[in-house]
């Protein structure tokens, strides 16, 4: 029997990630949105089932507005929630997507209580700690997609500035996804080589910065949208690793209990991906300021969750 996963939201991303999974031939995919898109989703998914022969796929495509076609998925990508505006910081979005969220969780715990949830809804690290309340999965099953879209940013600025192809960078970002991530220069590396070593400071510093403003200029460029094809790949590229097997080394978003020093937080850290989920977290030597830095990204998640618990969206 094919696998099956299921994506929540037909907008850009949600759309273009149906696209990449089907390309890929692993997995039959269900393409969801709310009834109020009535035909939508369905469209949608007719329109990637008929590029199916000309690119050589046989992924069974399937759009609705219920959750009964997404019975029994292996893996859901919760896409769903109002993308982030010009001006908008990701912190804006918090009570929408919120509730958002948290019905969709509801009924995917209904419809597939051994899912596994991939969260990439905005503000992320947030919204997994609604999706893993709401669920009441344990952690391993609900990862937010952070850090490997922040890394692969972050790749591509250096790769742009030392002329090299992406393929040689290995970048590390931590924290969470917003304007408080911590990318490590001193455990990026061009061919195996520090960039520290091959950039003066200065330079790399810009570079920091434009990856933590990577998604606001992407914003501030469209007008009308947010980014939705290197958040997309990130998502396949997670989706890959969990249904393959493939145990790669990813920074992703998870529920934290006491890696890195934090409790009770989800925050983007380099995790296992396999078959059951996330699975042990890659413990970095960091150096006191990295830590500071660290330490301000997970205060400005403890905030947005602590916003939540307030509203009653989660419990404390």
């Amino acid at each position: 029997m094919r696998k099956k996963v299921t994506v929540v939201g037909a907008g850009n991303v949600g759309a273009t990630l149906a696209q990449r999974l089907a390309e890929r031939d692993s997995a039959d995919v269900v393409l969801v949105d709310v009834p109020q898109t009535e035909g939508m989703p369905a469209g949608k998914a007719l329109d990637i089932s008929q590029a199916g022969p000309i690119d050589g796929y046989d992924s069974r495509i399937t759009g609705a507005v219920d959750y009964g076609p997404t019975k029994g998925s292996d893996i859901v990508v919760i896409t769903a929630g109002i993308p982030r505006k010009p001006g908008m910081s990701r912190d804006d979005l918090l009570n929408t997507n919120a509730g958002i969220v948290k019905s969709v969780s509801e009924r995917i715990a209904e419809a597939s209580p051994q899912t596994i949830l991939i969260i990439v809804s905005n503000p992320l690290d947030a919204m997994c700690h609604v999706a893993l309340r709401t669920t009441g999965f344990p952690r391993n099953r609900v990862i937010g997609m952070a850090g490997v879209l922040d890394s692969a940013r972050f790749a591509c600025f250096l790769a742009e500035e030392l002329h090299v192809s992406v393929e040689e960078i290995r970048p590390m970002v931590l924290g969470g996804h917003g304007d408080t991530m911590v990318p490590i220069t001193r455990y990026t590396t061009c061919a195996g080589v520090p960039v520290t070593e091959l950039l003066e400071k200065g330079r790399l510093d810009a570079i920091v910065q434009r990856t933590r403003d990577g998604g606001a200029e992407i914003v501030k460029l469209l007008k009308t949208g947010s980014a939705y094809y290197a958040p997309s790949a990130a998502a396949a590229r997670m989706v890959d690793s969990i249904l393959m097997d493939k145990n790669r080394i990813l920074p992703c978003s998870v529920f934290l209990e006491g890696e890195y020093g934090f409790k009770d937080i989800f925050l983007g850290v380099p995790v296992k991906l396999g078959a059951e989920g996330a699975g042990p977290v890659m413990e970095l030597r960091l150096h006191e300021e990295e830590k500071a830095a660290l330490a301000k990204s997970a205060a400005s998640v403890q905030e947005l969750v602590a916003v939540l618990k307030k509203s009653g969206v989660v419990s404390s």
